[in-house]
C-alpha cells in the first residue's frame, strides 16, 4: 500500500475527472482537490506524484483554468493526455417529481454543454453555478427547495441520487480531454503529442505567420492553435500550440529552438502520447 502511486484529481470524489483518473490508473490512491491549481500544488510539492485536471471540452472548447495554470503558475509538466466521452444525467431527489424542479445546479461548464435541453424542459428553473458536478448534487440533495443537479450517473449513486434522464449534453458526442501533470513529461514513444506555448515582445505584421511557418517548412502538423490574453495588456495574447511529435525529435527540437528565439516568451508544456481509445 505504501508504494502504489498517488494522483491528485480534480474532486470532489463523483466527478468526470475522478472518472478520467481512474480510467488512467485504477490502483493509484487518487486524493482529491477543490480546485485546479490545487492539484497542481500538491504535485509541484510532491503532495502527489501526479495530478490530473480537464483542459478542454468538445463542446464548450479549453478549460482556462488549466490554460491559465499552465501558461502562468505551475512549473510541472504534461506527461498523458486521457479523453473521457461525457454523458450528462439529469439527478433529483428520490421522489421529486419533474414539474417540482425550480432550482439546477451544476458546474458551468456542464450547464452549458446541456443549455439547449435546460432551456426547452426547465425554461423556469434557476440556474446555480457550482465549484464541480460532483459538489452541485450535493447541494442539491441538502437543498429545501425541490431542485436538480446536472452530473455524471457516478456522483447519483455516491449521493443516493435518482436519475431522470440520461444524455441531456446538447450534443451526443460530447468529449472532455484531461491531462496528467507531473514532474516530469514523457518519453518519446513514435506516437506524441507536444504543447507549449509563447508571445511576443512588440506586436508586428507578420510574426505569428513566421512561427507557423517554422513548423509549415518542416511539415510538422499543427493539432491545435489558439490564443489566451496575456493579462498584462489589452490586446497582448499568448498562443497555445500542440503538434504531433515529440520535443526530442531533431526535427521538431530544431523549430522549436527557431520559434523560441522569435519569441518573448516561451513555456514548455511537455510531450506526451497521443491518446489512443483502446488504452
Amino acid at each position: 500500500m505504501g508504494n502504489e502511486k498517488r494522483v491528485a484529481y480534480f474532486g470532489p470524489a463523483g466527478t468526470f475527472t475522478e472518472e478520467a483518473a481512474l480510467s488512467y490508473d485504477p490502483q493509484a490512491q487518487l486524493i482529491p482537490f477543490p480546485t485546479i491549481p490545487a492539484v497542481a500544488a500538491a504535485v509541484s510539492t510532491g503532495m502527489a506524484d501526479e495530478g490530473v485536471v480537464p483542459i478542454e471540452n468538445s463542446i464548450e472548447g479549453s478549460v482556462n483554468d488549466t490554460l491559465d495554470l499552465l501558461i502562468h503558475e505551475s512549473q510541472t509538466l504534461i506527461r498523458q493526455e486521457i479523453i473521457l466521452p461525457i454523458e450528462q444525467c439529469l439527478l433529483v431527489k428520490p421522489g421529486t417529481p419533474t414539474t417540482a424542479v425550480e432550482v439546477i445546479y451544476s458546474h458551468p461548464q456542464a450547464l452549458a454543454q446541456c443549455r439547449r435541453f435546460l432551456e426547452r424542459c426547465f425554461p423556469k428553473a434557476q440556474l446555480v453555478a457550482a465549484l464541480s458536478t460532483a459538489a452541485a448534487v450535493e447541494e442539491m440533495m441538502k437543498s429545501s427547495i425541490p431542485s436538480a443537479a446536472v452530473g455524471p450517473q457516478r456522483a447519483a449513486l455516491l449521493w443516493g441520487a435518482q436519475v431522470l434522464a440520461r444524455g441531456i449534453q446538447d450534443h451526443k458526442s460530447n468529449l472532455t480531454r484531461f491531462v496528467v501533470l507531473a514532474a516530469t513529461d514523457n518519453t518519446p514513444t513514435g506516437a506524441d503529442k507536444t504543447s507549449f506555448c509563447f508571445s511576443f515582445a512588440e506586436d508586428k505584421p507578420g510574426l505569428l505567420l513566421s512561427v507557423l511557418q517554422e513548423f509549415a517548412n518542416r511539415k510538422i502538423n499543427l493539432a491545435k492553435v489558439e490564443s489566451r490574453p496575456s493579462k498584462d495588456s489589452l490586446g497582448k495574447y499568448i498562443f497555445l500550440i500542440d503538434l504531433e511529435g515529440h520535443r526530442l525529435d531533431p526535427i521538431i527540437a530544431e523549430a522549436l529552438a527557431r520559434v523560441h528565439a522569435k519569441c518573448d516568451l516561451f513555456k514548455m508544456f511537455g510531450s506526451y502520447p497521443r491518446f489512443k481509445a483502446n488504452n
